[in-house]
C-alpha cells in the first residue's frame, strides 16, 4: 500500500480531517509541517519545525497546551518573557496538585517575582494575588505555620483563608485553623474547633452567628459545667433543647414561670413532666394537673384532681383535646358530686345526649338553654318530646317561659314553627309594653328565616314594621324631622289596639307631633279620640288643656296631601310616601328602615349589618348623626353604605319579592 494512502487512512482514523482543513491556509512550509508533526504526536519534530518557522511562539503554545511547563518556561525566556510569570504559576499549581510542595512554592515565588518586574494592569494584579495565595498554602505545607497564617490573612480572601484553615486543621494547628476559619467567614467551623479545644472565651463571641444546634448544645453543656446557668440556658435555647432550658430554669435559675411559659408554648412532653413534678413538690396541684395533661399523664392528673378537688383545673387543661373516655370519667365524677349541670355538660361532650338531657332537666330552668342545645344536636324525637313536656310544665306542673319553646324550634331548625312562636311571644311582650324586646325577637327571627331562605310570614313582617315605625319616632324627632315622626305615629295610632298599655301616651304624642308638623286634621282626629270618657281621665295635666283646645277650636283641618313617589313595582303608579302597598300590583312594598317610608329604586341602599333596605340619602344622614342602624342597633360607618344603581335595585327587589311569595315556603 502506498505511503500517502496509509497516511490518509491514519488521519481519517484519528479524526483529523477537520484539523487539516484548518491548516490549508498556512503558506509557511515549516509551520505547516510542524502542525502535521503535532497531529502525529511527534512533539520534538514539531517544536523544531515551529522554531524554524515564521511563528516560533507556536512551539511555546504547544508545550503549554501539553502542560509541559518546564519546556514551556525554557522557550518563554527567549520567545515570550512576559509569559514567564503566568507559566510559573500554572506550573506551581500542577506541582501543588502532585504534592511536590517545595517545588510548587519556588514556582509561585518565581511567578510573583517575575510578574513584579513587568508593567501591567488588572491582569498582572490578579496574577500577583494568585501567587500570594499559592505561597501562603505552600508555606503552610512546608511547616512554617506562623508565616503561612500571616500570608493567608494578608490576602484578605475568604477562600484562601478557608483552604489554609483546612491545612492547619490537618496539621493539628487548631487555634490557627480556627482563626483562619473566622477570617474565611466560616464561624461554625471556627466555633467547632474552639469548643473541641475548650477555648470558651474565643467561642463565645461567635455563638450568635452560629446556626448549628449541635454546636450550641456543646457550648451550653460547657457553660452549665462552669456554673454559668443563664448563658447555658440561652445556648440550650439556640440549640432547640427546650427540655434542658426548662430544667435549668426550674433547678438552677429558680425561674419557674419562665419554664411554665416555655412548656405551654412548646408542648414538650418531657418539659411538661419536669414542670409537673416541680409543681407537685411546691404543692401547686392545679398547675401540676395542667402540666401532667401536657405530659400525656392523664390518669395521674385525674387522680390528683380527685384527691385535691381540682376537677375544674383538670377539665380546663383537657380543653377540647381530650379523649371521650377522659370526659366520661369527668362526667361520672360530677354525678357522684351531685353537680348535675356539670355532669350534663360532659355527657354532652361525650355525645351521650340522653344522659346529658336527663341531668340538665334535673337542674330546672337554670340549665334549659343547655337542654335545648342537647336536643338541637341529637335531633331525636324522643328527647324533643321529653324537653317539650318539661317546658309545657307536664313534668313538674310549672309552665316555663315561652321563649324557651321558640329557642327550641330554632335549635331544631323548625323555622316555620319558630316563627309562629316568635309572633306569639312578641305579641305578649308588645302587650306588656316591652316594645324593644318584641322588636328584637321579631328581627332575630326575620334574619334567621332570611338566612335559611325561608319565607317570612306576613304577620311577622307586619308586626316588625309597626314596632319599627314606633321605634323610629324618637330618632326622627331627635333629628328635627317632626313631619316624618308624625307620619310614623299616625301609622302606629291606626293600629293602637296592638299597643294596649300605652294607648293614651301614644295618641298624645301623635296629636302633639301632628300639630307641630302642621297636620291639623290628623291632630284633631286623634285628639277627638283622647277626649272620650275612657281616655280623658288618663291624660296628663300638661297636655290636657292643649288637646281639649284642639278639639274645641280645630281651625283649618284640610291637611296638605302627603307627597307621592313612584312605586318600585310600577313606575307609572304613584303612592303616598308612607303607603306600603303598590296600587297597581297589590304587592307589599319594602319600607325604609331610616324613615318608615316605602323604598324608591333610584335612591336605594342596604344596611351592611342587617341587610334591610333604606333610602340612601336619609340613611347616610341618620348614620352620620346617630352612628347606629335603627333596625339592628349595630354600629355602621357611612363609608360602608353604597347606593345601588337602578339595575341592581330592581334585581334586589325581584329577589326580595320572590323570597316572600307564599310558594317560596314550599321549595
Amino acid at each position: 500500500m502506498p505511503l500517502a494512502v496509509r497516511v490518509y487512512r491514519q488521519l481519517m482514523d484519528a479524526g483529523m480531517v477537520m484539523t487539516l482543513q484548518k491548516l490549508q491556509s498556512i503558506e509557511d512550509s515549516n509551520l505547516l509541517a510542524g502542525h502535521v508533526a503535532l497531529v502525529f504526536d511527534d512533539y520534538p519534530t514539531a517544536q523544531e519545525l515551529f522554531l524554524q518557522s515564521s511563528r516560533p511562539v507556536a512551539a511555546l503554545e504547544m508545550r503549554r497546551d501539553l502542560l509541559q511547563w518546564e519546556q514551556a518556561l525554557k522557550l518563554a525566556k527567549t520567545l515570550a518573557p512576559e509569559q514567564v510569570p503566568y507559566l510559573s504559576r500554572e506550573f506551581a499549581q500542577q506541582l501543588e496538585f502532585k504534592g511536590e510542595h517545595e517545588q510548587a512554592l519556588a514556582m509561585y515565588q518565581k511567578g510573583l517575582q517575575e510578574g513584579a518586574q513587568q508593567h501591567g494592569g488588572e491582569q498582572q494584579a490578579q496574577q500577583a494575588h494568585l501567587c500570594r495565595v499559592g505561597i501562603a498554602r505552600m508555606t503552610l505545607r512546608q511547616g512554617d505555620v506562623q508565616r503561612g497564617v500571616q500570608l493567608a490573612l494578608e490576602t484578605a480572601e475568604a477562600q484562601c483563608c478557608r483552604d489554609c484553615a483546612a491545612i492547619c486543621d490537618g496539621l493539628r494547628q487548631h487555634q490557627e485553623a480556627a482563626r483562619l476559619y473566622e477570617a474565611g467567614e466560616q464561624p461554625d467551623k471556627a466555633a467547632a474547633i474552639y469548643i473541641r479545644t475548650k477555648n470558651w472565651a474565643a467561642a463565645a463571641p461567635l455563638m450568635a452567628r452560629i446556626s448549628s444546634p449541635k454546636l450550641h448544645g456543646e457550648f451550653a453543656k460547657a457553660k452549665e459545667a462552669e456554673g454559668k446557668y443563664e448563658e447555658a440556658a440561652d445556648a440550650y435555647g439556640r440549640a432547640n433543647d427546650v427540655d434542658a432550658v426548662v430544667r435549668l430554669n426550674l433547678e438552677k435559675l429558680q425561674k419557674p414561670q419562665r419554664a411554665f411559659s416555655l412548656v405551654r408554648d412548646s408542648k414538650s412532653v418531657l418539659g411538661a413532666l419536669l414542670v409537673a413534678q416541680h409543681c407537685q413538690g411546691e404543692g401547686d396541684h392545679r398547675a401540676a394537673i395542667e402540666f401532667l395533661i401536657l405530659a400525656k399523664r392523664s390518669e395521674e392528673a385525674l387522680e390528683l384532681a380527685v384527691t385535691h378537688s381540682c376537677m375544674e383545673a383538670y377539665t380546663q387543661a383537657l380543653g377540647k383535646e381530650g379523649l371521650p373516655e377522659e370526659y366520661k370519667k369527668v362526667a361520672v365524677y360530677y354525678e357522684g358530686q351531685q353537680d348535675y349541670q356539670k355532669a350534663g355538660e360532659f355527657w354532652l361532650v361525650c355525645k351521650d345526649y340522653s344522659k346529658a338531657l336527663r341531668f340538665f332537666l334535673q337542674c330546672g330552668e337554670r340549665a334549659v338553654d343547655q337542654a335545648i342545645e342537647v336536643v338541637g344536636r341529637a335531633r331525636s324525637d324522643m328527647l324533643t318530646h321529653t324537653l317539650i313536656d318539661f317546658l309545657m310544665g307536664e313534668t313538674d306542673g310549672v309552665p316555663k317561659d315561652p321563649n324557651y319553646i321558640f329557642r327550641l324550634y330554632m335549635a331544631l331548625g323548625n323555622y316555620p314553627q319558630a316563627a309562629k312562636t316568635a309572633i306569639i311571644i312578641a305579641r305578649q311582650e308588645q302587650e306588656l309594653g316591652n316594645y324593644r324586646v318584641a322588636h328584637q325577637i321579631l328581627l332575630d327571627t326575620h334574619r334567621e328565616l332570611s338566612l335559611q331562605k325561608i319565607r317570612v310570614p306576613q304577620e311577622l313582617a307586619h308586626s316588625l314594621m309597626l314596632l319599627h315605625s314606633y321605634v323610629l319616632v324618637k330618632v326622627l324627632v331627635k333629628l328635627g324631622d317632626h313631619l316624618a315622626g308624625a307620619r310614623m305615629l299616625v301609622r302606629v295610632a291606626r293600629n293602637i289596639s296592638k299597643f294596649p298599655v300605652h294607648v293614651v301616651p301614644i295618641l298624645t304624642s301623635t296629636v302633639i307631633e301632628c300639630h307641630r308638623a302642621g297636620l291639623r286634621g290628623l291632630a284633631f282626629e286623634h285628639a277627638s279620640t283622647l277626649v272620650r270618657p275612657e281616655y280623658r281621665s288618663q291624660l296628663q295635666e300638661q297636655y290636657k288643656r292643649k288637646i281639649e283646645a284642639i278639639v274645641r277650636k280645630p281651625g283649618e283641618r284640610n291637611d296638605a296631601e302627603e307627597p307621592e313617589t313612584p312605586s318600585p313595582y310600577d313606575p307609572n303608579a304613584q303612592l303616598a310616601e308612607t303607603a306600603l302597598e303598590c296600587p297597581s300590583t297589590r304587592n307589599t312594598v319594602p319600607y325604609c328602615i331610616a324613615t318608615g317610608r316605602h323604598i324608591v329604586l333610584h335612591d336605594l341602599c342596604i344596611c351592611p349589618s342587617c341587610n334591610f333596605p333604606a333610602i340612601f340619602s336619609y340613611f347616610c344622614k341618620l348614620i352620620d348623626a346617630e352612628g347606629t342602624c335603627p333596625m339592628c342597633m349595630d354600629h355602621v360607618h357611612v363609608a360602608s353604605i353604597t347606593r345601588m344603581d337602578e339595575v341592581d335595585a330592581k334585581s334586589w327587589l325581584q329577589k326580595h319579592t320572590a323570597a316572600n311569595k307564599p310558594e317560596a315556603a314550599k321549595k
